[in-house]
């Protein structure tokens, strides 16, 4: 498969099935836009997107149980479902829309086989088509109120993430995400730091230009440099008629 043309540039959304995909409903009810969307698995089922990525073959969701509560809706999405392609690890004639992901093509740019969830590979595509800019929801992995449960890739995906960074290209997380510790405070990011009675905190302007103060001088250095500390998306205004 060659590259997307529309793709190089463009802006784009990618959506798991974390609970932080909430972060996406308050951004487009706050009218944030992008110039596609992207889903992970059976979020299709739910949100409107331009492109589908399930590295599974479709015979997990259609000729077994193993994928566990995403069976039902996959298996009666699936064989019916053209609005979007969905990118597999293979062909599969009970699903109109499969396309096979560029795999050899991704593997021989990015010289890297690291790849070992479906959150990955979406993000190894936008690398590879040269998006501008990904921001991620529902990708979520731990959770603070659970210690205890923590789900696989968050490695592999961040790995990712740190390739795009390095390349150039923009990534946004859920402030509920897990991801590049998103959901930790700020002051408590930098190990070490966090320990000290005036602990050291980061921040970025929407160039990427990076601040590092003292808590106690934090607010004073970001209007100083106009820039804003990332907090939890609120809800739009309810209607006041």
């Amino acid at each position: 498969m060659s590259k997307i043309p529309e793709l190089k540039g463009a802006e784009v959304a990618i959506l798991g099935l974390g609970a932080s995909q909430i972060d996406y409903v308050i951004s487009v009810e706050n009218s944030r836009t992008w110039d596609e969307v992207w889903c992970i698995n059976s979020a299709f089922s739910v949100f409107e997107c331009d492109r589908v990525f399930m590295m599974d073959p479709a015979s997990r969701y259609l000729d077994t149980e193993d994928a566990g509560n995403q069976t039902d809706v996959m298996r009666r999405l699936l064989p019916s479902f053209t609005k979007a392609p969905i990118y597999s690890c293979e062909f599969d004639g009970r699903v109109p829309a499969l396309e096979l992901f560029p795999i050899e093509d991704v593997i021989q740019e990015q010289k890297c086989a690291y790849l070992n969830n479906t959150v990955a590979y979406a993000i190894a595509f936008g690398l590879y088509n040269e998006v501008a800019h990904m921001d991620l929801f529902g990708m979520d992995f731990s959770y603070k109120h659970n210690l205890h449960f923590a789900e696989a890739g968050r490695a592999c995906v961040e790995f990712w993430v740190s390739r795009c960074i390095s390349n150039g290209v923009g990534i946004g997380t859920s402030p509920r995400s897990a991801l590049l510790d998103s959901n930790v405070e700020p002051h408590e990011r930098l190990y070490g730091y966090h320990r000290l009675a005036d602990p050291l905190m980061v921040t970025t302007d929407q160039e990427g230009h990076f601040l590092v103060c003292q808590q106690s001088n934090f607010e004073e250095a970001s209007r100083k440099y106009n820039l804003q500390k990332i907090e939890m998306p609120s809800a739009p205004e309810p209607y006041k008629g």
